[in-house]
């Protein structure tokens, strides 16, 4: 259920804004959307789980935060953002 340290590594290259760039809302945001994905794909099969289920749902609250933050700081940067992911809204 949880990312790999590659894949994490990977996706904090793909949205850093700078060199060592861990903390700008697009890596969080790109991060907590893998999470996310693996979490969802992981509850398709195990329904019952809802342990996971509440994990899965304050991650997507934390992931809306984030976005809303970017979206009130740079509205550029959101539409780019969520474009990137293919999120909606």
């Amino acid at each position: 259920m949880s990312i790999s340290v590659a894949r994490k590594q990977e996706l904090i290259r793909d949205y850093a804004r700078k060199e060592g760039d861990t903390g700008s809302p697009e890596v969080q945001v790109a991060i907590l959307s893998e999470r996310i994905q693996k979490l969802s794909e992981h509850l398709a099969t195990h329904t019952k789980d809802f342990h996971s289920r509440r994990g899965l749902l304050v991650m997507v609250g934390q992931r809306r935060s984030q976005l809303d933050y970017l979206k009130r700081v740079d509205a550029a940067r959101y539409e780019a953002l969520i474009d990137r992911l293919g999120l909606r809204r």
